[in-house]
């Protein structure tokens, strides 16, 4: 029997990215702000400072992905890691800008570590119930509508944010821990996971897994990505690529804009505002070009549109322009994050794709550990405009990375493929 795409069950369990995206865009665009005025640090150690978050992610997304994949409870495998971790990354999240107006570095930091912790516990079991719930020949449309919920959520505080961040430095931190909270609750409620039928191996291997063994899991397979058929190494590698340059530009762009352009930060917000709004929207159609086109020439495709506006922002500095620019780069980098988590998890079984989630992630986030502090180096050496340089640099090698890659597109019959493995 056919299974069909449940567009529905994908736009609800879109909240799920919608809340964390909300987060994360209010945490990149302003709180490098806070850390500038309020501490007067370089933008090397804000680079190091926002890092936390990745951090915690190369060390404990892993072992979540993994520990999600054996949890067996009547509310399913990834739902009880969204209600542990959500309700206290609002609750920390919300005074970070309280702790920026106390002016203590050691309140500052400890609300910063404390959120980023909170987040890392529910980040890769919200993100694999996509892959749970969604056959293989779906999920790059899929992926598509929830990289739209998670635009929306960050277009939700790049045009919304601007007046409460104007009106008071607490107002989007409020706000947006709140509906973080209440999006993580919707998804909780409203999504039952389709429960896999286990046989016996696969009941065995549904104990708890320690941190050691998840990090033992993970090695073993960075050693079958290494050893093995290399497609599924090209394409992390390209992964990796192009986040260290997304992530510099999302950590800076916000200061490149008030002290290189000289515009207020909220209106530096407003302009990535433009390339998540065109990300949105494309993000809906992104996933069928995909699925039509194949997902390896459409990445390449959008790596390659998000180049050329990095090299052509290097020459404008108004407003409009800019807006312009970043509206097209939005579509090209909808292309290419729509169709990337697809290609990995197409790459394993039903069985493995927490792990491979979280192996997806141990690349993002080992990039996005690199990025701040490597592109605020640059920044504090030849300028805020080394920042469009150094992203356009690392966009290139991701679209050198890909045209390496050799699998990952759209498996027919899943059964077959997971017998060949």
């Amino acid at each position: 029997m056919e299974k069909k795409f449940k567009v529905g069950k994908t736009f609800v369990l879109g909240f799920g990215f919608f809340g964390v995206s909300i987060i994360w865009a209010l945490y990149n665009a302003y709180v490098p702000i806070f850390l500038k005025q309020g501490f007067h640090f370089s933008s090397f150690i804000i680079g190091i400072i926002m890092t936390i978050d990745n951090i915690f992610a190369i060390l404990l997304l892993p072992y979540l992905g993994a520990m999600s994949d054996r949890t067996r409870t009547k509310l399913g495998r990834r739902r009880p890691y969204i209600l542990a971790g959500a309700p206290f990354a609002a609750v920390f999240f919300i005074l970070i800008p309280y702790a920026t107006l106390k002016q203590s570095v050691f309140l500052m930091m400890s609300t910063i570590i404390l959120m980023n912790l909170a987040m890392a516990v529910f980040r890769t079991p919200v993100i694999a119930l996509m892959p749970d719930i969604i056959p293989s020949k779906f999920r790059s449309q899929a992926n598509g509508i929830i990289n739209f919920m998670g635009g929306l959520g960050a277009l939700f505080v790049y045009f919304g944010g601007k007046k409460l961040y104007d009106a008071n430095i607490a107002y989007p931190f409020i706000v947006g821990g709140l509906v973080m909270l209440v999006a993580s609750l919707i998804v909780v409620i409203f999504v039952n996971e389709d429960k896999p039928v286990l046989n016996e191996s696969e009941s065995e291997n549904s104990a708890p897994i320690s941190l050691k063994e998840s990090f033992k899991a993970l090695l073993d397979n960075l050693s079958d990505v290494i050893r093995g058929e290399k497609s599924l190494l090209f394409v992390l590698l390209a992964i990796f690529f192009w986040f260290i340059g997304y992530n510099a530009l999302e950590t800076f762009f916000t200061s490149y804009a008030k002290f290189y352009l000289h515009i207020k930060a909220s209106t530096g917000a407003l302009i990535l505002g433009m390339f998540v709004l065109s990300f949105m929207v494309f993000s809906l159609f992104a996933g069928f070009i995909g699925a039509k086109k194949g997902r390896r020439k459409t990445i390449q495709s959008g790596l390659f549109i998000v180049t050329l506006i990095m090299i052509s922002s290097l020459f404008v500095k108004n407003f409009m322009a800019f807006a312009i620019l970043f509206f097209i780069g939005g579509f090209g980098w909808a292309l290419v994050n729509v169709n990337s988590l697809p290609m990995v998890v197409d790459m394993t079984t039903l069985e493995k794709v927490g792990g491979y989630t979280g192996l997806y992630y141990f690349f993002s986030q080992a990039a996005n550990i690199i990025a701040p502090p490597f592109a605020g180096f640059l920044i504090d050496l030849f300028g805020y405009p080394a920042l469009l340089v150094f992203s356009s640099v690392f966009f290139i090698l991701a679209f050198l990375m890909m045209s390496f890659v050799r699998r990952g597109e759209i498996i027919e019959d899943e059964e077959q493929y997971a017998a060949s493995l």
